[in-house]
């Protein structure tokens, strides 16, 4: 495993001022789920500023949007986004489903079905569905690989372990930002950097997360990964900022996965916000996309590469 810290630019340094000062505060009360949806939607971008096409389409029968650039030779990507598991949409996360069309990958990103309406399983299971339609749709899992930040990042982790013990094909490799992985909230950073966290205060997390677990419990390590086995996974890159609430979330993951044999990468990033790789003007932004580029194109060369390897030798025998 290995563990970077990347320091923080001027411009992140001011976007942290910001959000303590003007969005912290709010996370005290309890969100109005309706109004902050409408909020969201009202700052969704077209897919045009980013250079990309972006189309409504399927993916199994999950609705959803598949964003490409001048050529999808890089592979396929299932992008599963953020929000708590009540907010955003295929749509809000173009700044960074956009920026990986951009680098050569197909990228489709499912509308999951969001609570309070729907609690789990049905975020889950509507990610489970969308990965199925693309195998279906002829995508090589060896050439697929999955991202999501937040929450979407806790359905990444949700949607292997499922994967994998139905015995489906793996995709290549996955990418989870600041991974929401443990809706029991025993993570000791949720006490630890609730004054650090430049975006929420952790008095909001029991809400937010009861509004996803619903009946079930929070310890089920499909809904809570962080208590999975990662035994037999891909490899694995967990990004997660110094100071977020859910810092511990992403370091047990990655020791999990470590202590499973995975192949896996911690990057702990200093000065930004939760979710920054959506902040497309940040420096860390950019970087953190490459850095995570960089981690899928070598997946599927090395897997391609035992691939290959093993259809010579089944030809030999």
């Amino acid at each position: 495993m290995s563990l970077r810290m990347e320091a923080g630019s001027l411009r992140s340094r001011l976007l942290n001022r910001f959000l303590r000062r003007v969005v912290k505060p709010r996370s005290l009360h309890r969100p109005d789920i309706a109004a902050s949806r409408a909020l969201v939607d009202s700052y969704v971008l077209p897919a045009r500023l980013f250079r990309v096409r972006a189309e409504t389409a399927q993916a199994g029968s999950i609705p959803g949007e598949w964003v490409r650039g001048r050529s999808t030779d890089s592979g396929t990507l299932l992008y599963l986004h953020g929000g708590a598991f009540v907010l955003c949409s295929s749509a809000t996360h173009r700044p960074v489903t956009s920026a990986f069309a951009r680098r050569g990958f197909g990228v489709f990103a499912p509308d999951y079905r969001l609570a309070p309406e729907h609690p789990y399983p049905a975020a889950l299971e509507d990610c489970h569905a969308a990965y199925r339609g693309l195998l279906a749709d002829g995508v090589d899992p060896a050439r697929l690989v999955l991202a999501g930040e937040s929450a979407g990042g806790g359905l990444v982790l949700s949607l292997l372990l499922r994967l994998r013990d139905e015995g489906l094909p793996l995709p290549a490799a996955a990418a989870v930002f600041s991974p929401w992985s443990d809706l029991s909230l025993s993570g000791e950073s949720l006490v630890a950097n609730d004054a650090l966290d430049a975006m929420f205060h952790a008095a909001q997390a029991p809400w937010l997360a009861a509004q996803y677990v619903g009946a079930a419990d929070p310890r089920d390590p499909y809904l809570s990964p962080v208590f999975g086995d990662y035994a037999g996974l891909p490899p694995l890159l967990v990004q997660v900022g110094q100071h977020e609430l859910i810092l511990d979330d992403a370091r047990r993951v990655a020791a999990r996965a470590e202590a499973a044999g995975v192949p896996v990468a911690l990057s702990v990033w200093r000065d930004v916000p939760h979710g920054w790789q959506l902040f497309f003007l940040l420096p860390e932004a950019k970087r953190a996309i490459e850095e995570t580029d960089r981690f899928f194109r070598d997946a599927i060369r090395d897997g391609e590469a035992r691939r290959s390897d093993e259809r010579s030798r089944f030809a030999a025998s």
